[in-house]
Protein backbone atom coordinates (compact mmCIF):
# COMPACT_ATOMS: atom_id res chain seq x y z
CA UNK A 1 0.00 0.00 0.00
CA UNK A 2 1.44 3.67 -1.02
CA UNK A 3 1.54 5.68 2.00
CA UNK A 4 0.94 9.38 1.03
CA UNK A 5 1.74 12.45 3.18
CA UNK A 6 -0.60 15.17 2.42
CA UNK A 7 -0.02 19.14 2.45
CA UNK A 8 -0.91 22.38 1.47
CA UNK A 9 -3.95 22.95 2.92
CA UNK A 10 -5.05 26.26 5.25
CA UNK A 11 -7.75 29.22 5.84
CA UNK A 12 -9.35 30.98 2.61
CA UNK A 13 -11.78 33.01 2.39
CA UNK A 14 -14.69 32.01 0.10
CA UNK A 15 -14.24 32.24 -3.81
CA UNK A 16 -9.95 32.06 -2.97
CA UNK A 17 -8.27 28.79 -3.97
CA UNK A 18 -5.48 26.54 -2.26
CA UNK A 19 -3.01 23.58 -4.00
CA UNK A 20 -2.92 20.48 -2.14
CA UNK A 21 -0.10 18.09 -2.48
CA UNK A 22 0.22 14.34 -1.61
CA UNK A 23 3.53 13.21 -1.90
CA UNK A 24 4.29 9.41 -1.61
CA UNK A 25 6.56 8.35 0.83
CA UNK A 26 9.03 5.45 -0.82
CA UNK A 27 7.52 3.11 -3.60
CA UNK A 28 6.75 4.68 -6.84
CA UNK A 29 2.82 5.78 -7.37
CA UNK A 30 3.30 5.62 -11.66
CA UNK A 31 1.10 1.86 -11.04
CA UNK A 32 -1.35 3.16 -9.08
CA UNK A 33 -4.35 5.15 -9.36
CA UNK A 34 -4.83 8.18 -6.67
CA UNK A 35 -7.97 9.90 -5.09
CA UNK A 36 -8.87 12.40 -3.41
CA UNK A 37 -11.38 12.36 -0.68
CA UNK A 38 -12.71 14.08 2.11
CA UNK A 39 -13.97 14.45 5.78
CA UNK A 40 -16.11 17.30 7.27
CA UNK A 41 -16.78 17.88 10.89
CA UNK A 42 -19.86 15.32 12.04
CA UNK A 43 -19.65 13.54 8.82
CA UNK A 44 -18.14 10.71 6.55
CA UNK A 45 -15.42 10.78 4.31
CA UNK A 46 -16.26 11.21 1.18
CA UNK A 47 -14.99 10.88 -2.23
CA UNK A 48 -13.75 14.06 -4.42
CA UNK A 49 -11.56 13.24 -7.47
CA UNK A 50 -9.67 10.40 -9.03
CA UNK A 51 -6.93 9.81 -11.59
CA UNK A 52 -6.13 6.56 -13.16
CA UNK A 53 -2.20 5.91 -13.08
CA UNK A 54 -1.01 7.47 -16.56
CA UNK A 55 -3.69 11.10 -15.90
CA UNK A 56 -5.34 9.97 -19.06
CA UNK A 57 -8.69 9.21 -17.01
CA UNK A 58 -10.98 11.55 -14.46
CA UNK A 59 -13.42 11.78 -12.56
CA UNK A 60 -15.11 14.27 -9.76
CA UNK A 61 -17.72 14.21 -7.03
CA UNK A 62 -20.71 16.41 -8.48
CA UNK A 63 -20.23 18.85 -5.31
CA UNK A 64 -16.46 20.18 -7.00
CA UNK A 65 -16.98 19.47 -10.61
CA UNK A 66 -15.72 22.60 -12.31
CA UNK A 67 -13.96 23.79 -9.46
CA UNK A 68 -11.23 21.33 -8.48
CA UNK A 69 -9.00 19.85 -10.92
CA UNK A 70 -6.87 16.76 -9.86
CA UNK A 71 -2.89 15.95 -11.49
CA UNK A 72 -0.22 14.08 -11.19
CA UNK A 73 3.66 13.92 -11.41
CA UNK A 74 4.66 10.59 -11.56
CA UNK A 75 8.34 11.38 -11.79
CA UNK A 76 7.95 13.78 -7.91
CA UNK A 77 5.66 11.06 -6.66
CA UNK A 78 3.17 13.47 -6.11
CA UNK A 79 -0.61 13.61 -6.80
CA UNK A 80 -2.25 17.42 -6.63
CA UNK A 81 -5.80 18.70 -6.07
CA UNK A 82 -6.36 22.59 -7.50
CA UNK A 83 -8.59 23.99 -5.68
CA UNK A 84 -10.66 27.22 -7.05
CA UNK A 85 -13.86 29.36 -6.10
CA UNK A 86 -13.99 27.46 -2.85
CA UNK A 87 -17.15 27.58 -0.63
CA UNK A 88 -17.33 27.39 3.03
CA UNK A 89 -18.88 23.80 2.66
CA UNK A 90 -15.33 23.09 1.07
CA UNK A 91 -14.51 22.62 4.92
CA UNK A 92 -12.74 19.22 5.55
CA UNK A 93 -9.69 17.37 6.25
CA UNK A 94 -8.24 16.34 2.59
CA UNK A 95 -6.88 12.64 1.96
CA UNK A 96 -5.24 10.89 -0.68
CA UNK A 97 -5.20 7.40 -0.92
CA UNK A 98 -3.94 5.06 -3.88
CA UNK A 99 -5.42 1.48 -5.78
CA UNK A 100 -4.05 -0.93 -8.61
CA UNK A 101 -7.60 -0.01 -9.60
CA UNK A 102 -9.00 3.34 -10.87
CA UNK A 103 -12.70 1.79 -10.71
CA UNK A 104 -12.64 0.40 -7.18
CA UNK A 105 -10.78 3.28 -5.39
CA UNK A 106 -13.82 5.40 -5.56
CA UNK A 107 -15.06 2.96 -3.14
CA UNK A 108 -12.09 3.58 -0.73
CA UNK A 109 -13.51 5.83 1.94
CA UNK A 110 -14.56 3.60 4.78
CA UNK A 111 -11.22 1.15 4.41
CA UNK A 112 -9.49 1.09 7.28
CA UNK A 113 -5.52 1.69 7.86
CA UNK A 114 -5.04 3.43 4.64
CA UNK A 115 -5.54 7.10 5.49
CA UNK A 116 -2.45 9.54 6.28
CA UNK A 117 -2.71 13.01 9.00
CA UNK A 118 -4.85 15.02 5.83
CA UNK A 119 -4.30 18.50 5.42
CA UNK A 120 -6.85 20.84 6.74
CA UNK A 121 -8.69 22.79 4.83
CA UNK A 122 -11.04 25.93 6.20
CA UNK A 123 -13.03 28.26 4.08
CA UNK A 124 -14.48 31.07 5.64
CA UNK A 125 -17.18 33.19 4.41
Amino acid sequence: QVQFIESGGGLVQAGGSLRLSCAASGRTISNYAAAWFRQAPGKEREFVARINKNGGFLSYADSVKDRFTISRDNAKKTVYLQMNRLQVEDTAVYYCTADGDYYSIIRAASRPGIWGQGTQVTVSS
